[in-house]
Protein backbone atom coordinates (compact mmCIF):
# COMPACT_ATOMS: atom_id res chain seq x y z
CA UNK A 1 0.00 0.00 0.00
CA UNK A 2 1.01 3.85 -0.82
CA UNK A 3 0.99 5.69 2.55
CA UNK A 4 -1.23 8.99 1.56
CA UNK A 5 1.31 10.85 3.74
CA UNK A 6 3.98 12.97 2.30
CA UNK A 7 6.85 10.74 1.70
CA UNK A 8 9.70 10.43 3.99
CA UNK A 9 13.48 8.40 4.18
CA UNK A 10 11.37 6.13 6.85
CA UNK A 11 8.03 5.44 4.76
CA UNK A 12 10.24 5.20 1.63
CA UNK A 13 11.82 2.07 3.47
CA UNK A 14 8.83 0.53 4.52
CA UNK A 15 7.58 1.08 0.96
CA UNK A 16 10.44 -0.69 -0.40
CA UNK A 17 10.51 -3.52 2.37
CA UNK A 18 6.91 -4.30 0.93
CA UNK A 19 7.60 -4.32 -2.71
CA UNK A 20 11.03 -6.71 -1.79
CA UNK A 21 7.84 -8.75 0.42
CA UNK A 22 10.29 -8.31 2.92
CA UNK A 23 9.10 -9.35 6.40
CA UNK A 24 6.22 -11.18 3.66
CA UNK A 25 5.06 -7.45 3.64
CA UNK A 26 3.94 -7.37 6.68
CA UNK A 27 4.29 -3.78 8.65
CA UNK A 28 4.20 -4.26 12.91
CA UNK A 29 5.81 -0.96 14.34
CA UNK A 30 5.74 -0.65 18.35
CA UNK A 31 5.41 2.32 20.37
CA UNK A 32 7.73 1.47 23.44
CA UNK A 33 7.61 3.97 26.62
CA UNK A 34 9.67 3.85 29.75
CA UNK A 35 6.82 4.06 32.26
CA UNK A 36 9.08 6.33 34.87
CA UNK A 37 7.18 10.18 33.51
CA UNK A 38 4.58 11.28 31.93
CA UNK A 39 4.52 11.05 28.06
CA UNK A 40 5.46 14.60 26.37
CA UNK A 41 5.50 15.94 23.02
CA UNK A 42 8.11 14.76 22.17
CA UNK A 43 6.50 11.64 22.58
CA UNK A 44 3.79 12.39 20.85
CA UNK A 45 6.14 12.51 17.52
CA UNK A 46 6.98 8.86 17.90
CA UNK A 47 3.35 7.73 18.80
CA UNK A 48 1.83 9.92 15.34
CA UNK A 49 4.81 7.87 13.33
CA UNK A 50 4.68 4.68 14.62
CA UNK A 51 0.86 4.25 14.50
CA UNK A 52 0.21 6.15 11.91
CA UNK A 53 2.48 3.78 9.39
CA UNK A 54 1.35 1.19 10.46
CA UNK A 55 -2.40 2.54 9.66
CA UNK A 56 -1.08 4.23 6.37
CA UNK A 57 0.04 0.48 5.81
CA UNK A 58 -2.68 -1.55 7.08
CA UNK A 59 -0.40 -2.76 9.36
CA UNK A 60 -0.21 -3.36 13.37
CA UNK A 61 1.26 -1.30 16.15
CA UNK A 62 1.98 -2.52 19.72
CA UNK A 63 2.03 -0.37 22.66
CA UNK A 64 4.82 -2.04 24.72
CA UNK A 65 5.91 -0.80 27.96
CA UNK A 66 9.79 -1.27 28.90
CA UNK A 67 9.48 -1.61 32.39
CA UNK A 68 13.22 -3.21 33.25
CA UNK A 69 14.27 -0.71 35.88
CA UNK A 70 11.61 -0.80 38.86
CA UNK A 71 13.22 1.47 40.92
CA UNK A 72 11.73 4.06 38.43
CA UNK A 73 8.82 2.97 37.43
CA UNK A 74 5.29 3.35 38.88
CA UNK A 75 1.23 1.88 37.89
CA UNK A 76 0.70 5.88 37.62
CA UNK A 77 2.77 6.15 34.71
CA UNK A 78 1.76 3.35 32.71
CA UNK A 79 -2.12 4.37 33.42
CA UNK A 80 -1.29 8.03 32.37
CA UNK A 81 0.72 6.80 29.07
CA UNK A 82 -2.44 4.79 27.95
CA UNK A 83 -4.57 7.74 28.77
CA UNK A 84 -2.27 9.84 26.57
CA UNK A 85 -2.40 7.48 23.58
CA UNK A 86 -5.68 7.25 23.33
CA UNK A 87 -6.59 11.12 23.48
CA UNK A 88 -4.16 11.52 20.91
CA UNK A 89 -6.09 9.12 18.75
CA UNK A 90 -4.44 5.73 18.86
CA UNK A 91 -5.78 2.38 19.95
CA UNK A 92 -3.65 -0.52 20.48
CA UNK A 93 -6.40 -2.96 20.47
CA UNK A 94 -5.37 -5.69 22.69
CA UNK A 95 -1.29 -5.33 21.86
CA UNK A 96 -0.57 -3.90 25.02
CA UNK A 97 2.63 -5.97 25.63
CA UNK A 98 5.22 -5.38 28.86
CA UNK A 99 8.93 -6.46 28.66
CA UNK A 100 8.39 -7.97 31.85
CA UNK A 101 5.94 -10.25 29.94
CA UNK A 102 8.87 -11.79 28.68
CA UNK A 103 11.33 -11.60 31.70
CA UNK A 104 11.63 -15.61 31.46
CA UNK A 105 12.27 -15.60 27.84
CA UNK A 106 15.36 -13.06 28.47
CA UNK A 107 16.58 -15.13 30.91
CA UNK A 108 16.76 -18.42 28.78
CA UNK A 109 18.53 -16.40 26.14
CA UNK A 110 20.88 -15.10 28.07
CA UNK A 111 22.01 -18.77 29.24
CA UNK A 112 21.81 -19.22 25.45
CA UNK A 113 24.64 -16.93 25.39
CA UNK A 114 26.74 -18.45 28.20
CA UNK A 115 26.52 -21.22 26.54
CA UNK A 116 28.07 -20.02 23.19
CA UNK A 117 30.66 -18.35 25.28
CA UNK A 118 28.86 -14.74 24.35
CA UNK A 119 28.56 -13.96 27.82
CA UNK A 120 29.90 -14.20 31.05
CA UNK A 121 29.29 -12.97 34.59
CA UNK A 122 31.35 -9.61 35.79
CA UNK A 123 32.41 -8.68 39.29
CA UNK A 124 33.84 -5.33 38.35
CA UNK A 125 31.35 -2.34 40.01
CA UNK A 126 29.77 0.35 38.04
CA UNK A 127 32.55 2.73 38.10
CA UNK A 128 35.23 0.04 37.26
CA UNK A 129 32.94 -1.24 34.00
CA UNK A 130 33.02 2.84 33.28
CA UNK A 131 36.68 3.30 33.47
CA UNK A 132 37.80 0.00 32.10
CA UNK A 133 35.87 0.68 29.03
CA UNK A 134 37.51 3.44 27.09
CA UNK A 135 37.02 6.55 25.58
CA UNK A 136 36.36 7.60 22.15
CA UNK A 137 39.87 7.71 21.63
CA UNK A 138 41.27 4.70 23.89
CA UNK A 139 40.09 1.24 23.38
CA UNK A 140 39.26 -0.57 26.72
CA UNK A 141 40.56 -3.16 28.55
CA UNK A 142 38.93 -6.55 29.37
CA UNK A 143 37.80 -7.53 32.60
CA UNK A 144 39.83 -9.76 34.77
CA UNK A 145 36.44 -12.16 34.59
CA UNK A 146 36.22 -12.00 31.09
CA UNK A 147 37.90 -15.27 30.50
CA UNK A 148 35.56 -17.57 33.41
CA UNK A 149 34.70 -21.12 32.22
CA UNK A 150 30.99 -21.19 30.81
CA UNK A 151 30.14 -23.32 33.78
CA UNK A 152 31.05 -20.96 36.49
CA UNK A 153 29.33 -18.61 34.24
CA UNK A 154 25.92 -20.24 33.65
CA UNK A 155 26.43 -21.06 37.91
CA UNK A 156 27.10 -17.66 38.71
CA UNK A 157 24.40 -16.18 36.78
CA UNK A 158 21.96 -18.70 38.53
CA UNK A 159 23.13 -17.54 41.62
CA UNK A 160 22.56 -13.88 40.82
CA UNK A 161 18.83 -15.11 39.71
CA UNK A 162 18.01 -16.38 42.95
CA UNK A 163 19.61 -13.55 45.28
CA UNK A 164 22.71 -14.93 46.36
CA UNK A 165 24.41 -11.66 45.65
CA UNK A 166 23.80 -7.74 46.52
CA UNK A 167 22.80 -4.83 44.62
CA UNK A 168 25.51 -3.85 42.20
CA UNK A 169 28.34 -6.86 42.95
CA UNK A 170 28.48 -8.70 39.72
CA UNK A 171 26.32 -8.57 36.26
CA UNK A 172 26.05 -10.51 33.28
CA UNK A 173 27.85 -8.58 30.32
CA UNK A 174 27.99 -9.19 26.35
CA UNK A 175 31.35 -10.61 25.50
CA UNK A 176 32.02 -8.96 22.00
CA UNK A 177 35.32 -6.87 21.35
CA UNK A 178 36.60 -4.01 24.13
CA UNK A 179 39.26 -2.29 20.94
CA UNK A 180 35.95 -1.44 19.15
CA UNK A 181 35.39 1.69 18.01
CA UNK A 182 31.94 1.99 19.20
CA UNK A 183 31.75 1.91 22.69
CA UNK A 184 28.35 0.21 22.70
CA UNK A 185 30.19 -2.97 21.93
CA UNK A 186 32.88 -3.08 24.34
CA UNK A 187 31.53 -5.98 26.38
CA UNK A 188 27.90 -4.00 27.25
CA UNK A 189 25.91 -5.24 30.48
CA UNK A 190 22.73 -7.52 30.00
CA UNK A 191 21.61 -7.73 33.57
CA UNK A 192 22.24 -6.05 36.85
CA UNK A 193 20.75 -6.66 40.11
CA UNK A 194 18.17 -5.17 41.63
CA UNK A 195 16.88 -5.94 44.80
CA UNK A 196 13.48 -3.98 44.16
CA UNK A 197 9.73 -5.01 43.55
CA UNK A 198 8.24 -4.60 40.63
CA UNK A 199 5.25 -3.16 39.53
CA UNK A 200 3.89 -6.23 37.71
CA UNK A 201 5.84 -9.16 38.71
CA UNK A 202 6.46 -7.98 42.28
CA UNK A 203 9.69 -9.80 44.05
CA UNK A 204 9.79 -12.58 41.56
CA UNK A 205 12.95 -11.11 40.43
CA UNK A 206 16.06 -9.53 41.28
CA UNK A 207 17.71 -9.82 38.07
CA UNK A 208 16.82 -7.31 35.86
CA UNK A 209 17.86 -6.86 31.73
CA UNK A 210 19.12 -3.93 30.52
CA UNK A 211 17.48 -1.57 27.66
CA UNK A 212 19.61 -2.57 24.72
CA UNK A 213 19.15 -6.38 25.85
CA UNK A 214 15.51 -6.08 26.53
CA UNK A 215 14.53 -3.81 23.72
CA UNK A 216 15.53 -6.19 20.68
CA UNK A 217 14.56 -9.02 22.13
CA UNK A 218 10.90 -8.17 23.03
CA UNK A 219 10.51 -6.84 19.01
CA UNK A 220 11.64 -10.48 18.25
CA UNK A 221 9.06 -12.11 20.01
CA UNK A 222 6.67 -9.50 18.99
CA UNK A 223 7.38 -9.95 15.58
CA UNK A 224 7.43 -6.46 14.81
CA UNK A 225 9.23 -5.54 11.44
CA UNK A 226 10.41 -1.78 11.53
CA UNK A 227 11.75 -0.81 15.29
CA UNK A 228 11.90 3.29 14.79
CA UNK A 229 13.98 4.82 17.29
CA UNK A 230 15.06 8.28 17.65
CA UNK A 231 18.70 8.94 16.55
CA UNK A 232 20.46 8.48 19.68
CA UNK A 233 20.07 4.96 19.45
CA UNK A 234 22.07 4.71 15.92
CA UNK A 235 24.83 3.91 17.14
CA UNK A 236 23.13 1.30 19.66
CA UNK A 237 21.95 -0.47 16.27
CA UNK A 238 25.01 -2.87 15.99
CA UNK A 239 24.87 -4.30 19.41
CA UNK A 240 20.57 -4.98 18.53
CA UNK A 241 21.81 -6.68 15.55
CA UNK A 242 24.35 -8.56 17.42
CA UNK A 243 22.39 -9.77 19.77
CA UNK A 244 19.74 -10.90 17.50
CA UNK A 245 22.42 -12.37 15.08
CA UNK A 246 24.22 -14.42 18.04
CA UNK A 247 20.35 -16.07 19.04
CA UNK A 248 19.48 -16.91 15.56
CA UNK A 249 16.12 -15.94 16.49
CA UNK A 250 14.04 -13.39 14.07
CA UNK A 251 15.29 -10.22 13.49
CA UNK A 252 13.27 -6.48 12.96
CA UNK A 253 15.11 -3.38 11.36
CA UNK A 254 16.07 -0.69 13.82
CA UNK A 255 15.49 2.73 11.51
CA UNK A 256 16.59 6.31 13.44
CA UNK A 257 15.32 9.31 13.16
CA UNK A 258 16.01 13.01 14.58
CA UNK A 259 14.09 13.32 17.83
CA UNK A 260 12.12 16.29 18.33
CA UNK A 261 13.52 19.29 19.76
CA UNK A 262 11.38 22.37 20.74
CA UNK A 263 12.40 26.09 21.66
CA UNK A 264 11.70 27.68 25.29
CA UNK A 265 11.38 24.43 26.74
CA UNK A 266 13.03 20.76 27.69
CA UNK A 267 12.56 17.56 26.53
CA UNK A 268 14.86 15.57 28.70
CA UNK A 269 12.57 13.36 30.88
CA UNK A 270 15.48 13.73 33.92
CA UNK A 271 15.01 17.27 33.55
CA UNK A 272 11.37 17.28 33.31
CA UNK A 273 11.17 15.25 36.55
CA UNK A 274 12.97 17.76 38.37
CA UNK A 275 11.05 20.69 37.52
CA UNK A 276 8.23 18.44 39.19
CA UNK A 277 10.02 17.50 42.30
CA UNK A 278 11.70 20.98 42.60
CA UNK A 279 8.55 22.18 42.80
CA UNK A 280 9.35 24.51 39.67
CA UNK A 281 5.59 23.20 37.93
CA UNK A 282 2.21 21.75 39.75
CA UNK A 283 2.95 18.32 38.79
CA UNK A 284 3.28 16.57 35.54
CA UNK A 285 0.25 18.00 34.17
CA UNK A 286 0.83 21.50 35.09
CA UNK A 287 -0.13 23.44 31.46
CA UNK A 288 3.42 24.87 31.37
CA UNK A 289 4.97 21.30 31.14
CA UNK A 290 5.20 19.77 27.14
CA UNK A 291 3.87 16.80 28.45
CA UNK A 292 0.84 16.05 26.87
CA UNK A 293 -1.01 15.79 30.01
CA UNK A 294 -0.13 19.29 30.27
CA UNK A 295 -0.92 20.41 26.82
CA UNK A 296 -4.62 18.45 27.74
CA UNK A 297 -5.11 20.37 30.67
CA UNK A 298 -4.26 23.57 28.75
CA UNK A 299 -6.74 23.10 25.95
CA UNK A 300 -4.20 21.78 23.11
CA UNK A 301 -6.74 19.54 20.95
CA UNK A 302 -4.83 16.03 19.69
CA UNK A 303 -6.18 17.24 16.53
CA UNK A 304 -4.01 20.20 16.41
CA UNK A 305 -0.77 18.11 17.77
CA UNK A 306 -1.12 15.31 15.42
CA UNK A 307 -1.28 18.17 12.83
CA UNK A 308 1.99 19.52 14.19
CA UNK A 309 4.03 16.45 13.97
CA UNK A 310 2.76 16.22 10.47
CA UNK A 311 3.98 19.40 9.54
CA UNK A 312 7.53 19.29 11.32
CA UNK A 313 8.22 15.90 9.16
CA UNK A 314 10.73 13.28 9.78
CA UNK A 315 14.60 14.08 9.69
CA UNK A 316 17.49 12.27 9.78
CA UNK A 317 19.56 15.08 11.42
CA UNK A 318 18.72 17.04 15.07
CA UNK A 319 17.05 20.77 14.32
CA UNK A 320 15.56 22.90 16.98
CA UNK A 321 11.13 23.45 15.63
CA UNK A 322 10.22 26.81 16.97
CA UNK A 323 7.13 26.87 19.39
CA UNK A 324 5.61 29.66 17.46
CA UNK A 325 4.72 26.78 14.69
CA UNK A 326 3.03 24.78 17.45
CA UNK A 327 1.06 27.38 18.58
CA UNK A 328 -0.06 28.37 15.16
CA UNK A 329 -1.19 25.09 14.26
CA UNK A 330 -3.11 25.18 17.83
CA UNK A 331 -4.41 28.41 16.59
CA UNK A 332 -5.47 27.19 13.65
CA UNK A 333 -7.42 24.22 14.81
CA UNK A 334 -9.31 26.30 17.84
CA UNK A 335 -10.22 29.42 15.65
CA UNK A 336 -12.30 26.95 13.19
CA UNK A 337 -13.61 24.80 16.35
CA UNK A 338 -13.79 26.88 19.63
CA UNK A 339 -16.99 28.89 20.06
CA UNK A 340 -16.66 32.83 20.35
CA UNK A 341 -17.44 34.56 24.14
CA UNK A 342 -16.65 37.69 25.78
CA UNK A 343 -14.88 37.30 29.30
CA UNK A 344 -13.16 40.72 30.68
CA UNK A 345 -10.14 39.64 32.49
CA UNK A 346 -8.94 43.22 34.36
CA UNK A 347 -12.33 44.78 34.66
CA UNK A 348 -12.95 48.42 34.56
CA UNK A 349 -17.28 49.74 35.45
CA UNK A 350 -18.81 51.63 32.45
CA UNK A 351 -21.76 53.07 33.81
CA UNK A 352 -24.06 53.79 30.35
CA UNK A 353 -25.52 57.16 32.19
CA UNK A 354 -28.54 57.76 29.68
CA UNK A 355 -29.27 53.85 29.67
CA UNK A 356 -32.64 52.73 32.02
CA UNK A 357 -31.38 51.74 35.01
CA UNK A 358 -33.33 48.41 35.52
CA UNK A 359 -33.44 47.70 31.78
CA UNK A 360 -31.85 44.31 30.09
CA UNK A 361 -31.91 43.78 26.82
CA UNK A 362 -30.72 40.31 24.80
CA UNK A 363 -28.56 40.74 22.27
CA UNK A 364 -27.66 38.38 19.22
CA UNK A 365 -24.02 37.19 19.16
CA UNK A 366 -22.46 34.88 17.04
CA UNK A 367 -20.76 31.67 18.46
CA UNK A 368 -18.18 31.04 15.23
CA UNK A 369 -17.80 32.84 12.33
CA UNK A 370 -15.68 30.30 10.95
CA UNK A 371 -18.47 27.66 11.17
CA UNK A 372 -22.15 29.14 10.37
CA UNK A 373 -23.31 25.69 11.88
CA UNK A 374 -22.53 26.98 15.58
CA UNK A 375 -25.22 29.15 15.39
CA UNK A 376 -25.79 31.98 17.52
CA UNK A 377 -26.49 33.22 21.25
CA UNK A 378 -28.21 36.20 23.57
CA UNK A 379 -25.82 38.13 25.75
CA UNK A 380 -27.47 40.76 28.52
CA UNK A 381 -26.38 44.01 28.20
CA UNK A 382 -27.81 46.68 30.56
CA UNK A 383 -26.51 49.71 32.23
CA UNK A 384 -23.67 48.92 34.31
CA UNK A 385 -20.76 46.92 32.33
CA UNK A 386 -17.71 45.66 32.65
CA UNK A 387 -15.02 46.39 29.85
CA UNK A 388 -10.89 45.44 30.13
CA UNK A 389 -8.64 48.22 31.45
CA UNK A 390 -6.51 48.43 29.26
CA UNK A 391 -9.32 49.37 26.97
CA UNK A 392 -8.92 52.67 28.08
CA UNK A 393 -6.57 55.37 28.43
CA UNK A 394 -7.71 59.05 30.30
CA UNK A 395 -4.42 60.57 27.89
CA UNK A 396 -3.67 58.39 25.26
CA UNK A 397 -0.83 58.40 22.42
CA UNK A 398 -1.95 59.08 19.06
CA UNK A 399 -1.45 55.30 18.21
CA UNK A 400 -4.50 54.46 20.68
CA UNK A 401 -7.70 54.37 19.45
CA UNK A 402 -9.75 52.61 21.78
CA UNK A 403 -11.89 54.11 24.48
CA UNK A 404 -10.64 57.79 26.37
CA UNK A 405 -12.26 61.04 27.33
CA UNK A 406 -14.53 62.68 24.40
CA UNK A 407 -14.06 59.70 22.36
CA UNK A 408 -16.70 56.85 20.53
CA UNK A 409 -15.93 53.43 20.23
CA UNK A 410 -18.41 50.19 19.48
CA UNK A 411 -19.25 47.46 22.28
CA UNK A 412 -19.18 44.34 20.25
CA UNK A 413 -22.81 43.44 19.32
CA UNK A 414 -24.23 46.03 20.83
CA UNK A 415 -23.79 50.23 20.45
CA UNK A 416 -21.68 52.81 20.03
CA UNK A 417 -20.54 54.66 23.42
CA UNK A 418 -18.66 57.53 24.57
CA UNK A 419 -16.87 58.82 27.53
CA UNK A 420 -17.99 61.71 29.44
CA UNK A 421 -16.68 61.46 32.63
CA UNK A 422 -14.03 59.56 34.59
CA UNK A 423 -13.98 58.71 38.16
CA UNK A 424 -10.78 58.40 40.51
CA UNK A 425 -10.14 56.98 43.69
CA UNK A 426 -9.38 60.07 45.58
CA UNK A 427 -6.47 58.83 47.38
CA UNK A 428 -4.65 56.94 44.57
CA UNK A 429 -5.69 58.30 41.51
CA UNK A 430 -6.68 55.31 39.77
CA UNK A 431 -9.30 55.23 37.69
CA UNK A 432 -12.29 53.57 39.03
CA UNK A 433 -15.12 53.67 36.77
CA UNK A 434 -16.28 55.42 33.48
CA UNK A 435 -19.73 57.24 32.66
CA UNK A 436 -20.38 57.02 29.13
CA UNK A 437 -23.51 57.49 26.96
CA UNK A 438 -24.95 55.29 23.96
CA UNK A 439 -26.61 55.89 21.21
CA UNK A 440 -29.99 53.68 20.49
CA UNK A 441 -30.08 53.95 17.11
CA UNK A 442 -26.75 52.01 16.79
CA UNK A 443 -28.09 48.87 18.64
CA UNK A 444 -25.96 46.06 17.00
CA UNK A 445 -23.23 47.75 16.66
CA UNK A 446 -24.09 49.77 13.64
CA UNK A 447 -24.30 53.56 12.54
CA UNK A 448 -27.17 54.07 10.49
CA UNK A 449 -25.47 56.93 9.81
CA UNK A 450 -22.10 55.20 8.82
CA UNK A 451 -20.17 56.77 11.03
CA UNK A 452 -16.41 55.32 11.81
CA UNK A 453 -15.18 54.44 15.01
CA UNK A 454 -11.40 53.22 15.25
CA UNK A 455 -11.87 50.61 18.03
CA UNK A 456 -14.38 47.68 19.24
CA UNK A 457 -14.18 46.81 22.46
CA UNK A 458 -15.48 42.99 23.93
CA UNK A 459 -17.58 43.28 27.65
CA UNK A 460 -19.86 41.76 29.90
CA UNK A 461 -22.77 42.90 32.09
CA UNK A 462 -22.42 43.76 35.75
CA UNK A 463 -25.14 42.18 37.04
CA UNK A 464 -25.09 38.99 34.62
CA UNK A 465 -21.43 38.41 34.34
CA UNK A 466 -20.00 35.38 36.49
CA UNK A 467 -17.02 35.67 38.22
CA UNK A 468 -13.63 33.86 37.39
CA UNK A 469 -10.37 32.51 38.24
CA UNK A 470 -8.04 33.08 35.29
CA UNK A 471 -4.71 31.70 34.80
CA UNK A 472 -2.02 33.35 31.96
CA UNK A 473 0.43 31.22 30.92
CA UNK A 474 3.37 31.80 29.22
CA UNK A 475 6.39 29.86 28.02
CA UNK A 476 8.33 28.52 30.83
CA UNK A 477 11.56 29.04 30.29
CA UNK A 478 13.15 32.51 28.78
CA UNK A 479 15.49 30.99 26.30
CA UNK A 480 15.13 29.58 22.94
CA UNK A 481 17.44 26.92 24.46
CA UNK A 482 17.51 26.91 28.45
CA UNK A 483 20.75 26.41 30.07
CA UNK A 484 22.68 27.29 26.87
CA UNK A 485 24.87 30.10 28.11
CA UNK A 486 25.11 28.73 31.70
CA UNK A 487 24.55 25.18 31.35
CA UNK A 488 22.10 25.43 34.14
CA UNK A 489 18.62 25.18 32.22
CA UNK A 490 16.93 26.11 35.43
CA UNK A 491 18.36 29.61 35.36
CA UNK A 492 16.48 30.35 32.51
CA UNK A 493 13.14 29.67 34.04
CA UNK A 494 10.64 32.17 33.43
CA UNK A 495 9.34 33.86 36.84
CA UNK A 496 6.41 35.67 34.60
CA UNK A 497 5.15 32.04 33.02
CA UNK A 498 1.95 32.32 35.23
CA UNK A 499 -0.36 35.21 35.84
CA UNK A 500 -2.37 34.48 38.22
CA UNK A 501 -6.27 36.90 37.87
CA UNK A 502 -8.73 36.53 40.20
CA UNK A 503 -11.19 39.32 39.32
CA UNK A 504 -12.02 38.43 36.23
CA UNK A 505 -15.72 38.38 34.26
CA UNK A 506 -17.09 36.12 31.78
CA UNK A 507 -20.49 36.16 29.62
CA UNK A 508 -23.39 34.21 31.61
CA UNK A 509 -23.51 31.42 28.62
CA UNK A 510 -20.39 30.05 30.22
CA UNK A 511 -22.19 28.98 33.74
CA UNK A 512 -22.69 25.35 32.33
CA UNK A 513 -18.97 24.99 31.06
CA UNK A 514 -17.26 21.54 32.09
CA UNK A 515 -13.68 20.88 32.55
CA UNK A 516 -11.72 20.95 29.12
CA UNK A 517 -14.34 22.75 27.21
CA UNK A 518 -12.34 25.51 25.04
CA UNK A 519 -13.29 29.02 23.90
CA UNK A 520 -11.90 31.74 22.62
CA UNK A 521 -12.09 35.18 24.72
CA UNK A 522 -13.11 37.99 22.08
CA UNK A 523 -9.60 40.05 21.65
CA UNK A 524 -7.73 38.13 24.25
CA UNK A 525 -6.84 34.42 23.61
CA UNK A 526 -8.06 31.03 23.41
CA UNK A 527 -9.34 29.34 26.54
CA UNK A 528 -9.56 26.20 28.53
CA UNK A 529 -12.01 25.20 31.72
CA UNK A 530 -9.40 23.96 34.24
CA UNK A 531 -10.16 20.74 36.08
CA UNK A 532 -10.16 22.67 39.54
CA UNK A 533 -13.08 25.01 38.10
CA UNK A 534 -16.30 24.52 39.99
CA UNK A 535 -20.02 26.10 39.67
CA UNK A 536 -18.98 28.79 42.41
CA UNK A 537 -15.37 29.45 40.90
CA UNK A 538 -15.09 28.63 37.39
CA UNK A 539 -10.96 28.66 36.31
CA UNK A 540 -9.87 29.28 33.07
CA UNK A 541 -6.50 28.19 31.52
CA UNK A 542 -5.10 30.39 28.50
CA UNK A 543 -4.21 27.80 25.72
CA UNK A 544 -2.49 30.45 23.51
CA UNK A 545 -2.80 33.95 22.30
CA UNK A 546 -4.49 35.67 19.54
CA UNK A 547 -1.09 36.71 18.45
CA UNK A 548 0.30 34.82 15.96
CA UNK A 549 3.91 35.13 15.46
CA UNK A 550 4.36 31.98 12.42
CA UNK A 551 1.92 33.20 10.53
CA UNK A 552 3.86 36.79 10.38
CA UNK A 553 7.19 34.90 9.41
CA UNK A 554 4.95 32.15 6.56
CA UNK A 555 3.60 36.04 5.21
CA UNK A 556 7.53 37.26 5.44
CA UNK A 557 8.49 34.22 3.28
CA UNK A 558 6.15 34.56 1.07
Amino acid sequence: MTPDKPADFIREIVTEDIKNRKYDSRVHTRFPPEPNGYLHIGHAKSICLNFGIAKEFNGLCNLRFDDTNPTKEEVEYVESIKEDVKWLGFDWDKREYYASDYFEKMYGYAVELIKKGKAYVCDLNADDIREYRGTLTESGKESPYRNRSVEDNLELFEKMRKGEFPDGSRTLRAKIDMKSGNINMRDPVIYRIMHAEHHRTGNKWCIYPMYDYAHCVSDSIEGITHSICTLEFEDHRPLYDWFLDELGVYHPRQIEFARLNLSYTVLSKRRLIRLVQEGHVNGWDDPRMPTISGFRRRGYTPESIRNFCERIGVAKRDSLVDMALLEYCIREGLNKSAQRVMAVLKPLKVVITNYPENQTEELEAINNPEDESMGKRKVPFSRILYIERDDFMENPPNEFFRLAPGREVRLRYAYYITCVDVIKDKTTGEVTELHCTYDPATRGGDSPDRRKVKATLHWVSASHAIKAEVRLYDHLFTKPVPGEESNDFKTDINPKSLELLKQGFVEPSLADAKSGDRFQFERMGYFCVDRDSTNEKPVFNRTVTLKDTWAKIEKAKR
